[in-house]
């Protein structure tokens, strides 16, 4: 059986541990043929290094990252995790996927009655952590695209940390540009510093964190199940 190592950041916060761990459950009942574990790379316990080493002595391993884009933590910390292990494999974060385009669009559904992006005046704030990675920004800007052609109104970006233009920036270029409603997507998992970051930067609506929705989980899975398949291609050959 394949271990599923599913790597958050880790989180202070204990409503973002909450749905951290129902991000995991719902995983599990996804991938029954998989035994998951979890894992962090920062802030809390177990470090995803030492899950990993300890899973490959017993089989395959594929290390889920928990996060919406690539970045230091997938370039540096889980690639380091894998690397010394010829039967572990990384996958691809979850962003940025064309199914999180519904999640995004049931919370803004959900914080505004439905009509968020739809309402004349309206302009979303695709609200985003950020990396000094620039593959990071490359890969939230694709998710920009992807709702944006799901939405009848202009749909820009702004990052927590490490991008410019920061949530509140991004926020006031809108209403600048004449937004009369200015509404920040949270395009981040769990609540948290970088939900906490998208509440205060100044938007008429935020929307929740995309969570355990299914659209999620079915994204997961579907990065797990491309890892296993890239895993055992070699043996196949």
């Amino acid at each position: 059986m394949t271990t599923l190592v599913a790597c958050s950041h880790g989180t202070r916060s204990p409503a973002g541990r909450t749905v951290i761990a129902r991000i995991r459950t719902a995983l599990a009942a996804a991938v029954p043929e998989a035994a998951l574990r979890e894992a962090y790379v920062d802030v809390e316990q177990p470090e995803v290094a030492g899950v990993v080493a300890e899973a490959a002595a017993h089989g395959p391993v594929v290390v889920l990252p928990l996060l919406l884009s690539t970045g230091f933590h997938t370039s540096v910390d889980i690639a380091a995790a894998v690397a010394p292990h010829p039967s572990a494999a990384a996958a691809e974060p979850l962003g940025p996927h064309e199914l999180l385009v519904r999640s995004l669009r049931d919370r803004l559904a959900a914080v505004s009655g439905g009509d968020a992006g739809h309402r004349p005046g309206d302009h979303v704030v695709l609200a985003a952590a950020g990396s000094s990675d620039p593959a990071a920004a490359c890969a939230v800007e694709r998710m920009r695209d992807l709702l944006a052609a799901r939405l009848p109104a202009p749909v820009t970006v702004g990052y927590g940390a490490g991008c410019a233009p920061t949530i509140p920036e991004a926020v006031a270029r809108a209403r600048a540009a004449g937004a009369r409603r200015v509404i920040a997507a949270s395009y981040v998992l769990a609540p948290g510093h970088f939900a906490d970051l998208v509440e205060r930067a100044g938007a008429d609506l935020v929307s929740a964190p995309l969570g355990d929705h299914p659209a999620v989980i079915a994204v997961a899975a579907a990065r797990f199940r491309q890892a296993c398949l890239a895993l055992t291609a070699p043996a196949a050959g």
